[in-house]
């Protein structure tokens, strides 16, 4: 089922850049309603990223060394 669009009368039509600020306003108004973390918790986070990292290339390490002793074994 297809929408029709309707037209705004030029009354209500905005100014070039009438809809840029209200975009701006509006972004600012959602930047102030984020919960920004504490200088603690955003090492917290970055430690728990790193540390994550670091496994999950440990984990690929490994399991491609196991593969390409098994293809050495194969060739």
């Amino acid at each position: 089922m297809a929408t029709k669009s309707v037209a705004k009368p030029a009354s209500e039509k905005a100014r070039p850049g009438e809809r840029l600020v209200k975009f701006f306003r509006g972004s600012w108004a959602e930047l102030k309603r984020v919960h920004w973390p504490t200088r603690r918790e955003l090492v917290v986070y970055t430690g728990v990223v790193l540390l994550t990292v670091f496994l999950v290339g440990i984990l690929l390490w490994i399991i491609d060394s196991i593969y390409s002793f098994v293809f050495k074994l194969i060739l």
